[in-house]
């Protein structure tokens, strides 16, 4: 994997990513931030890390899948990191089924990728009677295959990773539903918010409720009686403890506004804990969604 201890020699600036060169989350660095030089990392601490620590000037974190759900660890590392949400971009997933030049589908035994992907592509697993192993991500995966010379095995990764690890797609979009989609946020060191009058904007934050009865009815009472939509809204346990609940929630709109502002007041009446994570413009892909 790419070193990214050290990018001070590279013209351009840097986002960093989890995963492997080909990784999807790779190819919504080229999308999302063409201008950009990727860079790799092993794990997401690791990249919030070299984000946190100057390495970087951009992060690409994935939050959630629109099969596979939210992605673990990203809502643990995202309070008190010290970075933030300047940006979301949606990533569509197409899993490709390659191997090395002069596999055939006929000649397979095993298929190779990450523990979502798989569950994603059982029609084709089964079609072909593959026995399927679990990767850490897929672009590993397409690696791993192309360095074992093995026409007996296959990746399910995507096109990109094919181009650089020099495998052939046997089998293109091989996905059993086609509209699985990935979320990316652009994290960044420094706030980027956007001017109130600058069109429709997402705003991210984390809080705590107290432990009490109908805390939590009540803390999010004032979003409904301002009028403000609330687009998601996930719990999560921190520190091993099951007394309470932390929640990660997205708000339509701007924080300076008037009725924004009163629903976070009525929040924070009845919180332990509350931070805004970013305020960003919202993607032209809800705008199509919403359609």
């Amino acid at each position: 994997m790419t070193d990214t201890t050290n990018n001070s020699n590279l013209d351009r600036p840097s986002v960093v990513f989890q995963g492997e060169p080909g990784a999807y989350s790779h190819l919504a660095c080229l999308e999302a931030l063409p201008d950009f030089e990727p860079l790799p990392c092993l794990d997401f601490a690791t990249a919030f890390k070299q984000l946190s620590s100057g390495g970087a000037e951009r992060g690409m974190i994935p939050i959630e899948n629109s099969l596979a759900g939210r992605v673990a660890d990203v809502h643990h590392l995202l309070p008190g990191s010290g970075l933030f949400i300047v940006g979301e971009h949606f990533q569509s997933v197409n899993h490709h089924l390659m191997a090395i030049e002069g596999a055939s589908l006929e000649g397979l035994k095993e298929v190779h990728s990450h523990v979502h992907a798989l569950p994603q592509c059982r029609e084709v697993i089964r079609e072909l009677g593959l026995r399927p192993v679990v990767h850490a991500d897929t672009a590993g995966a397409a690696r791993m295959v192309a360095e074992s010379k093995d026409s007996t095995i296959a990746a399910i990764s995507s096109e990109l990773a094919a181009q650089i690890y020099g495998l052939n797609i046997l089998r293109k979009n091989v996905q059993d539903i086609s509209e699985n989609v990935t979320r990316f946020l652009m994290m960044s060191r420094e706030p980027i918010t956007p001017a109130l009058d600058s069109g429709d904007c997402i705003t991210s934050f984390i809080f705590a409720v107290r432990s009490v009865p109908a805390a939590l009815y009540k803390a999010l009472g004032g979003f409904a009686t301002n009028g403000v939509n609330i687009t998601k809204l996930e719990s999560y346990m921190e520190g091993g403890s099951f007394e309470q609940a932390q929640f990660y929630a997205d708000i339509e709109g701007h924080p300076d506004t008037r009725s924004a502002q009163l629903a976070f007041e009525e929040l924070q009446f009845y919180c332990t804990r509350f931070e805004i994570l970013g305020t960003y413009h919202k993607s032209s892909y809800r705008k199509l969604q919403a359609k």
